[in-house]
Formats: C-alpha cells, sequence, structure tokens
C-alpha cells in the first residue's frame, strides 16, 4: 500500500482528489493539508466524503514528508515554493498548478509573476502522449484542463500533416473551473443564462498548448479563445481546422482510432455522435467526436469533452500517480459518468 499526501486539499481540485483516492484500492492518504481549515475534519469542507473518511486537515506541511506521493493541489505561484521543498527530501510529486509547464520565461510573460525555481521544470502529464516520461518522474507537471481537451484533439490530425498550422479551438468551461475562491464572475447573479468570453488574447493556457503541439507542427499558430459557461463541471472545446489535402471522414475517424488505439480513457465516438458533458462527467474520459468535413471549404471540426475537475485535473493527476508507481494506470479511475 502506498501512502500518499495533498497538499492544498481543501479547493474543488483537492476535494475530487479526495474522492478517488479515499477510494482507490492500492494507496492510502495519510496526510491532507490546509493551512486555512487546519484540524476540521475533510467532511467539514468537504460534504461529500461525510461517513467516508474521518482524516483532518493538517496546518504544518511537515507531516507530507512521511508520504510516498505527494499531490500539489496548490495556487499559482505557492507550488514553486513547496515543491523544491518536497523534492528534496526525495518525494515524487505531482503539481496540478501551472508552475512547472513552461520555460521560466514564458510562465512569467503568461502568469504575470517572478518564477522562483527556474531551474526546475517538470515532465508534462499527458499520459497519451509522454507515458514513458511520466513513469520515471520525480515531478509531474499536470496539465490544464483546456490543454487536455485541445491538445489530445490536436494531436492525431497535425501528427498526420493533414491540416494548416493554423488552428481555431472554441472553449467552454465549467465554472468549478475557475475553484473555490468567490469572484464576481462566478457570483450566481452574474454567471447563470450567461456565457462569457474571457482572457481573450492571453489565457495562460494558450503557450501550454502550443509548446505540447509543436512537438508535431512547429510553425503551429493557434487562436484560442476560453469561454464561461453556467455549468458546474465539464468542459466542451470546438476545433477548426484547414485541409491540406482531400479527406472524408471515414479516413478522418480511422486517423483518430489509430493514434488512440489501446488508450484506457480516450474514447473516440462514431460518426455522427457529438461529445456531450454528461457522458463524461465525474470521469477520466475524454471523448472526441463531432468529426465533420466541409469539403466545399476544406474545413474540418473536431469537437472534444471532458470533466474538468476530472481528466482535466485530479483524474489525470490520479492516472499519472499509477503510471509513476507502476499500477494499471485505470486502477480507481473506471467510473461511469453521471448521465443525465
Amino acid at each position: 500500500m502506498h501512502s500518499v499526501g495533498i497538499a492544498g486539499a481543501s479547493g474543488y481540485t483537492g476535494g475530487e482528489l479526495l474522492r478517488l483516492l479515499l477510494r482507490h484500492p492500492e494507496v492510502e492518504v495519510a496526510c491532507a493539508t490546509s493551512r486555512r481549515h487546519a484540524g476540521k475534519v475533510l467532511h467539514s469542507v468537504h460534504p461529500h466524503l461525510r461517513g467516508i473518511s474521518e482524516l483532518r486537515f493538517e496546518g504544518e506541511l511537515g507531516a507530507l514528508e512521511e508520504c510516498d506521493i505527494v499531490f500539489c493541489a496548490t495556487p499559482h505561484g505557492v507550488s514553486m515554493e513547496l515543491v523544491p521543498q518536497l523534492l528534496e527530501v526525495g518525494l515524487r510529486v505531482i503539481d496540478l498548478s501551472g508552475d512547472f509547464r513552461l520555460e521560466p520565461e514564458v510562465y512569467e510573460r503568461y502568469y504575470r509573476r517572478v518564477h522562483t525555481a527556474r531551474g526546475l521544470k517538470g515532465t508534462y502529464g499527458l499520459p497519451e502522449l509522454h507515458r514513458e516520461e511520466v513513469r520515471h518522474a520525480r515531478l509531474v507537471a499536470n496539465p490544464g484542463c483546456y490543454p487536455t481537451a485541445i491538445i489530445l484533439a490536436l494531436a492525431p490530425l497535425l501528427s498526420q500533416k493533414v491540416v494548416e498550422d493554423f488552428v481555431v479551438a472554441d472553449a467552454k468551461s465549467g465554472i468549478s473551473g475557475a475553484g473555490a475562491e468567490p469572484k464576481k464572475s462566478t457570483h450566481f447573479p452574474e454567471a447563470e443564462e450567461s456565457v462569457l468570453a474571457y482572457r481573450i488574447t492571453s489565457h495562460q493556457h494558450l503557450p501550454e498548448i502550443e509548446q505540447e503541439l509543436r512537438r508535431y507542427a512547429p510553425g503551429l499558430k493557434l487562436s484560442f479563445v476560453p469561454h464561461l459557461v453556467p455549468v458546474i463541471r465539464g468542459l466542451s472545446s470546438t476545433h477548426h481546422c484547414w485541409l491540406r489535402q482531400e479527406l472524408g471522414e471515414e479516413e478522418l475517424l480511422s486517423i483518430y482510432r489509430r493514434f488512440y488505439a489501446g488508450e484506457p480513457f480516450v474514447r473516440v465516438l462514431e460518426l455522427g455522435e457529438v461529445p456531450r458533458l454528461s457522458a463524461v462527467r465525474g470521469t477520466n474520459y475524454i471523448d472526441i467526436g463531432g468529426f465533420g468535413v466541409d469539403a466545399e471549404r476544406r474545413r474540418l471540426v473536431v469537437v472534444s469533452a471532458i470533466d474538468n475537475l476530472g481528466k482535466g485535473a485530479a483524474g489525470q493527476a490520479v492516472q499519472n500517480m499509477n503510471i509513476m508507481l507502476g499500477l494499471d494506470e485505470r486502477t480507481g479511475l473506471e467510473l461511469i459518468a453521471l448521465h443525465p
């Protein structure tokens, strides 16, 4: 049995990690930290855990040092202070912030803060593209939710060079992606019955997406616009590409099926099926479908859907943990979605 800890366990992502890890058959949650809620039982903050665990939040980080692996569900800027300390005492770390996904100078431009751990960059934790690197990593930088949905939707096309190096990603996320801390834009009267485009040309996930997709298309230009939509959890992204050559929908489908053959959490839908949020809610799956070819305009459309707290955060982190610990990566993650 492996011992795991969660730093910053009081937020939505921390709660989702606890939901998954407390029923994981191969690990024991030994420590969950929250300075604000130190001493309180978990269910005082995460009511869905009542009767599941009597563990209490720890206020000090020292208890994490007894674990085999630690998840950092801490905010951007906090992780860069904490993670080096954890690595120094020999722990393996999965960081869910953006602090170790990018080169420091790119990070500083998009996150608008000084990077204080410039010599440290994590292995990018997208298992479908970096499984072997994750297996041997000491620090995994867990991807953001938008990048997960967009990278996995576009990688097969760009790897096969069938589309131009200019792509549009129109993505919409549930409000839980903004975190548990209240904000005006996530206040119910502001968010309900509304769709809000935000950070239209400067979202911090833009360079993360380009960093990964430029492995296949070095000249890639991405137009990415995120939107906040009035749902709690779930993320849907629609991708517009322009064809280099004639391509039928059946051939398009076969490209995706070959690229993701054997991937346990990528579900390539049939032609005519469009991914829906309720089919992935509460799971670690990404559904990719909505395959459409507009031959007259040489345009191609692909849609992806994930749970932003699942495959977009905590679920993917547990998948990475399974790989790092030499477990079947499906362990503890074969959940059925909450539909409808």
